[in-house]
Formats: C-alpha cells, structure tokens, sequence
C-alpha cells in the first residue's frame, strides 16, 4: 500500500511529501505508517533529509542516497515556510562561475539553521538577517524552480562570507568568471542592502581584477555612505604591518593570488 502511493506520487512528478500528509492520506495510525516508512528507507526508496520530510529516491539516485539539493530544497523550505535562496559558491556554479564544483550545496536563510547530511549530499545554511530582501531570479531543475542570488548579490555574499568560500583566493577567482554577467546598475542596488565593508572589498578586488568601470561605479556609491571607516581586506586577521589603501579605505592584510 505504502509503495502504491510512492508510486503513484512519483508518477505523478512528486518527489518530497511530509509525514503528516501520509498520516492523513492513510487515516492509520502514526507508528504503523512511521515503520512502514523506515521500511521503504531501510530499501533506498526514500530518504529522510529532514525530520518528517520524506524525498522518493528514482532509481538513478539511489547510490547517492538523496536526491540532487536543488531538487528538494525549494520543496523543504515551502514546507518549513522559510525564506531562501541558493547561494555563495552553489549560485556561482548556476552562473557558471564556480571554477571548482563546490563540495556542498549553500543556501542562504533568514533563520539560522543547522546543516543537513542526506547520504552523500551535503548542504550548508548561511544565516542572513536580510535574506528576504536580497534580489534573487528563479532556475528551472528537473523538479520544478530553484531560487538564486543574482550574479551582483552573490559577489558581494561572497565577499560578506569569505570563509564559507574556500578563502579569499576562491573568491578572487570566481569573482573574475562572475564578472561579465554583472550589471552595474543592479550591483549598486545589492550594493544598497549589503554592509559598507562588503562593498569596500568588493570594489577593492574588481580594481585588482582591472573591471575598473564596476570599480568606479562602487567608488562613486560610497561617497554617498560617508564617512566609510576602514576595514581589513580580510576579516579577523590582524592589521599589524598591513598597508592601508585610501581608495577604498582597506587594510590590504592579506595577498590576493587568483587561480587564473
């Protein structure tokens, strides 16, 4: 019975349902269906990557042991009624900007969030208090729409979280891949929503990148937010010794090597 409707919900284009949904689909009791699902998981069937969100598992997916993240996601934050989007190093990759395919799958939340560990995939939530502001655009996937931070906004999350990228070098390189899709005016807007010392070291890199009118259009925002005060090129690394760059009012702390 249990695998009848897996069925028919897959046959259906249906690959996530909740455990309260199998409770009042059925109209039995909570532990039978509870062990009739351990059942199908214990087979491969099914995949539990969250408490009482189920994922059927198509047989191409079952050495994995989940479905593909960008697949399920979008379906989990619904049923958890949470604002996200894909973003960091999983957006650069939408984008065609990763230069390494990232090792887990980045999702940015408005609620802090532990990771989840669902067979061999991996996914990461970054808390961002404006999550729900940030400007984002919609990807198709094989189950449905996944949403991701415009290429402006993941430059400069990327740069607001170095540390979730593999570290400043990462960025640097990704950033000049990213670099083309990147719309002035749109930059400034998720300039706009975004802390002052993002942008400062985002404009600082996209002059060492040479993408000089990007760089110029960031000088010229930041004379709207003065007076800017000056921040390390990386954050939580000590200043001592570290020239200071007027433009941009930056403590260069750190060397940029790009893998260009």
């Amino acid at each position: 019975m249990y695998q009848e409707i897996v069925d028919e919900f897959a046959a259906q284009g249906r690959y996530c349902f909740s455990f309260a949904e199998m409770v009042a689909r059925l109209g039995t009791s909570p532990v039978a269906v509870r062990s009739a699902l351990n059942r199908l998981k214990k087979k491969g069937v099914l995949a539990l990557p969250y408490q009482e969100f189920y994922l059927i598992l198509p047989p191409e997916h079952r050495s994995r042991g989940c479905l593909p993240p960008q697949q399920f996601i979008p379906h989990l934050m619904e049923h958890l009624g949470e604002v996200y989007y894909t973003g960091l190093l999983s957006a650069a990759e939408f984008h065609g900007a990763a230069h390494h395919r990232p090792q887990v799958f980045q999702v940015i939340v408005g609620k802090a969030r532990r990771p989840i560990e669902c067979g061999q995939v991996r996914v990461e939530f970054i808390f961002r208090k404006n999550a729900a502001d940030i400007p984002t655009e919609l990807r198709n996937t094989s189950a449905g729409t996944v949403k991701i931070s415009t290429p402006e906004a993941t430059a400069l999350d990327m740069i607001g979280y170095v540390r979730h990228c593999a570290g400043l070098d990462n960025v640097v390189t990704v950033l000049a891949e990213l670099a083309e899709k990147i719309d002035i005016k749109r930059l400034i807007e998720a300039a706009s929503l975004s802390p002052v010392a993002w942008v400062q070291r985002l404009g600082y890199l996209f002059d060492l990148l040479e993408e000089h009118d990007k760089a110029d259009a960031i000088a010229a925002f930041l004379q709207t937010r003065q007076p800017n005060m000056p921040t390390p090129l990386m954050p939580g690394t000590s200043i001592k010794g570290a020239k200071k760059n007027s433009r941009w009012q930056i403590f260069v702390n750190t060397e940029v090597e790009p893998d260009l």
